[in-house]
């Protein structure tokens, strides 16, 4: 397997070992990591329990992406154990969902052994991200998720203003964007990819971690982005009331944060930056 460069071309890429661990405080939960990433949390006695702090983040983005409870189309871009897209089947009965890993190995792991429920219309297929996005027709989502890491760092050609393009390209009017961002010190990626989401959407948000924003430690940051207005307040009180309380930065408090930060393109495309050694505790 591989994942296309900044230029385009195919790279070779060699996928770390993925391995299910058992949680010992959860009956019937597992971590899927891969590498030395802890990469998903799964509860298969109860799929609306969300582990890692960012997923609940999404999560929140996933609740008000549209009417509460109604059924969505939703792209999930890094497939992984497939939490969020559990979530949706779950909390909006109905949903059609489609996801991509680049790693088979992953998908036929969590196949295997964390089955989903037949009920859910949840189809996964193994291949690069974004060519697989380029390959659905347009206005067909009104969700967007992109968490995608090739061991802890997310490649760069999913990174640039021409990638959100073709995301925006198949959001149905007033669909809703939301991708995961791994940084640390200086946030220097964040800022960009905030610029690059903000060539593309008139209305972007971060979510992330007090500290986290503060550059004191790396972790998650969320952004969310949409053409029609997003629910901010509700949002930020989602939020700020979470058992790990996030900060969301919109209007001028997100352009002090992003100001000086240039947009992304194909051509200056970088994969993230690497988390420190100690970042996972392993």
């Amino acid at each position: 397997m591989g994942h296309r460069g900044a230029n385009g071309r195919r790279e070779h890429l060699s996928l770390p070992k993925a391995e299910l661990l058992r949680d010992a405080d959860r009956a019937e939960s597992w971590l899927l990591m891969v590498g030395d990433t802890p990469q998903s949390h799964v509860d298969l006695s109860d799929p609306t329990y969300l582990d890692f702090e960012y997923v609940r983040r999404l999560g929140h983005v996933a609740d008000l992406a549209t009417t509460p409870g109604a059924p969505i189309e939703a792209f999930h871009l890094g497939a992984g154990a497939l939490t969020l897209a559990r979530y949706i089947a779950a909390t909006r009965p109905g949903s059609r969902q489609r996801a991509v890993d680049i790693d088979p190995e992953i998908i036929e792991l969590v196949r295997r052994e964390l089955p989903w429920g037949r009920r859910a219309d949840l189809r996964v297929g193994a291949g690069d991200a974004r060519a697989w996005l380029e390959a659905r027709r347009s206005d067909c989502a009104d969700l967007v998720v992109c968490d995608v890491f090739s061991g802890a760092r997310t490649p760069g050609h999913l990174t640039s203003v021409e990638f959100v393009g073709e995301v925006e390209r198949v959001l149905r009017a007033g669909g809703v964007y939301a991708v995961n961002v791994g940084d640390g010190h200086g946030l220097a990626h964040t800022r960009a990819q905030v610029a690059t989401v903000r060539e593309v959407f008139p209305h972007t948000a971060l979510l992330a971690a007090p500290a986290v924003l503060r550059g004191r430690r790396f972790g998650n940051l969320v952004v969310v982005a949409s053409q029609r207005e997003l629910a901010v307040d509700e949002l930020a009180h989602r939020a700020h009331r979470d058992p790990d309380m996030a900060r969301l930065l919109t209007a001028e408090d997100l352009d002090r944060f992003v100001a000086g930060a240039a947009a992304v393109r194909d051509a200056t495309a970088r994969d993230s930056p690497q988390p420190p050694a100690d970042t996972f505790g392993r």
